[in-house]
């Protein structure tokens, strides 16, 4: 079940991540730096909606993973952020501020690849649709600071 919560403010820097979001998944993801990751040990494992941001460029919904990706048995813990917009080209090493605004669901392990893409298009969908009634805070401070502000 989806909730709403104060929002939670995060950036750090775009990483490789395990090449799945857009080859294996259809869904390209954002992977933050270990140290955005360690910043964010206090959040609950999960799938979340917010707002981000590339290096203080335009806000755009977003879906965000922070967990161990337990369909595929990850060894870290990762923070890896789809943002509902098509970027054309790769942005590694530049900086992504996210704004977490609410919680879809646990991560969990699923009984086929189809099955979790199924799911996290349904989170996709779901996270946008809240945002719909969200936009405000598109103007976040978090969004109009500068980076040598964070």
């Amino acid at each position: 079940m989806a909730r709403i919560f104060s929002p939670i403010r995060l950036s750090g820097v775009v990483i490789h991540g395990f090449g799945r979001g857009s080859k294996e998944l259809g869904v390209p993801t954002a992977n933050m730096d270990k140290q955005a990751v360690n910043m964010a040990s206090s959040l609950s494992t999960g799938v979340y909606y917010g707002f981000a941001s590339v290096s203080g460029g335009p806000v755009y919904k977003a879906v965000t993973s922070v967990g161990w990706n337990p369909h595929y048995g990850n060894k870290e813990k990762s923070i890896e952020v789809h943002i509902l917009n098509k970027f054309e080209e790769d942005f590694y090493g530049e900086e992504l501020r996210f704004l977490f605004l609410g919680y879809i669901r646990d991560e969990c392990k699923f009984e086929s690849l189809e099955a979790l893409i199924e799911r996290i298009n349904a989170d996709i969908k779901e996270g946008s649709d809240r945002l719909d009634e969200l936009l405000d805070h598109k103007g976040d401070v978090l969004f109009s600071e500068s980076t040598e502000a964070q």
